[in-house]
């Protein structure tokens, strides 16, 4: 198989400028710019996430070892990674299709069977915990500004991205808080819950 890519620099976006599929040159402070970004800040941080996941090992909640009776969380990483993969393609070239209505079902499943081994969400919850609760959340706050910019993108422009693209952005906002919850072990580190009285004392002395 060739070489894709030959050489990484080309001094062609000096200029502030980059090249599109189809040959024509866009300004970098484009709004397209933005959300492709942003899926790729994300999309790094499902890394990091996949990475810390391979790190813990053995030293996961049980549910996550129990393939069979839940979802395998480690695979499910791998797809999201493709999909925003896909959805990069679909910014750069209009053309192409690389997200469906069925990969948004799927993670909504995802979604649905993580939340089956869940207790009942009771109260706020901090974005805090271990290392790989703390990385899935700030991976979904960055989901969250990538939906802001997709949305203002299809605002202004709406052939630059597809409804189902910015769907399953939304919905992996979704499942990123639920993978926070179910990645939680409450032997280890319980969830850390918003407390009213944590600001009692402050709010007496102002």
């Amino acid at each position: 198989m060739s070489n894709r890519l030959t050489k990484i620099y080309t001094r062609t976006g000096d200029n502030g400028s980059t090249g599109m599929a189809d040959g024509s040159r866009v300004s970098k402070a484009d709004d397209l710019f933005s959300v492709m970004g942003d899926i790729d800040e994300l999309n790094s941080h499902i890394g990091m996430v996949r990475a810390q996941l391979a790190q813990v090992g053995t030293s996961l909640p049980e549910h996550l070892l129990d393939k069979p009776k839940n979802t395998d969380f480690a695979q499910a990483l791998v797809i999201i990674q493709h999909l925003l993969f896909n959805i990069g393609g679909e910014l750069a070239m209009p053309e192409y299709k690389g997200i469906s209505a069925a990969h948004t079902t799927w993670l909504e499943q995802q979604i649905d069977a993580m939340n089956s081994v869940l207790p009942p969400l009771k109260d706020f919850i901090l974005p805090t915990g271990s290392v790989l609760v703390s990385e899935l959340h700030i991976a979904r706050t960055v989901c969250r500004r990538a939906e802001r910019q997709a949305v203002n993108l299809r605002e202004q422009h709406p052939e630059a991205m597809s409804t189902f693209a910015v769907s399953l952005i939304n919905r992996l906002s979704d499942w990123l808080f639920v993978a926070a919850r179910f990645c939680t072990d409450p032997k280890q580190v319980s969830e850390v819950l918003w407390d009213s009285e944590v600001l009692k004392s402050l709010d007496e002395d102002i």
